[in-house]
């Protein structure tokens, strides 16, 4: 079974609870999440970004390996909801991060520049 096997199942199980599929926001904690739209996942994102940051500087100071893995696991879950809000998935992000593959991280900086120029006639 692979990790893919893992975010599919777990983006499935989020869908379920949207409110839109029968989600309960009264008895789902994702449910209550959608329901309250973009500023109540937005800001658990931000939290959530900021604990895996703690976690990480820990880590430098002799933190636990596990606190940091617990945060980046908060910190998925939370950006599935927001992928799963706007109609996408863990496989969208699969396949950017596929399409990124074999290219250096400056070469990818670079092009994503230039094609933002292109969009915005600069």
């Amino acid at each position: 079974m692979s990790s893919t096997d893992a975010l599919a199942r777990l983006a499935a199980v989020i869908e379920s609870r949207k409110p839109a599929n029968g989600g309960d926001p009264e008895k789902s904690y994702v449910a209550r999440l959608l329901h309250k739209g973009p500023d109540a996942f937005l800001k658990k994102i931000g939290e959530e970004a900021t604990e895996t940051v703690m976690a990480a500087k820990d880590m430098e100071h002799g933190g636990e390996a596990h606190k940091l893995v617990g945060e980046v696991a908060d910190l998925w879950f939370h950006s599935m909801i927001a992928l799963a809000y706007y109609g996408l998935s863990p496989a969208d992000v699969v396949a950017e991060l596929s399409r990124r593959e074999g290219l250096s991280g400056l070469e990818e900086k670079a092009l994503r520049k230039a094609e933002q120029r292109e969009k915005t006639g600069e």
